[in-house]
């Protein structure tokens, strides 16, 4: 799930983001601090509106995944954002944790904790 949520961003696809994110979504950011649903898709619509070609990548190696019993999977990682600035790529490392739970239907985002910044 994580390369299709990081696809359709990587593609400013805004509508297939919105059918991951769960309706009761909270998204901890250390610097942003605490947002949620509709915050997140409104934040994530201007960025797609500013088209300075923000890639986001995993870095490999990091991602693990663990179960939650009867509720879904806990993963985490560390991925890169760029975007090109003078001619060249300019980049952030990050960590992020997210928490998908497994529902009828699909699996779906419910937490984000995005840190490290």
């Amino acid at each position: 799930m994580d390369s299709v949520l990081f696809d359709a961003f990587n593609n400013r696809n805004l509508e297939k983001q919105k059918t991951i994110f769960a309706t009761d979504l909270e998204f901890y950011h250390d610097n942003g601090g605490l947002t949620n649903y509709n915050q997140v898709i409104e934040n994530t619509r201007r960025l797609f509106d500013q088209n300075n070609g923000l890639r986001r990548t995993l870095i490999p190696g990091s991602l693990q995944v663990y179960p939650i019993k009867d509720y879904g999977a806990i993963e985490t990682g560390m991925h890169q954002f760029c975007h090109p600035e003078n001619g060249r790529d300019d980049c952030g490392t990050f960590k992020f944790v997210h928490i998908w739970q497994k529902r009828v239907d699909g699996w779906k985002l419910t937490r984000v904790i995005s840190y490290e910044h």
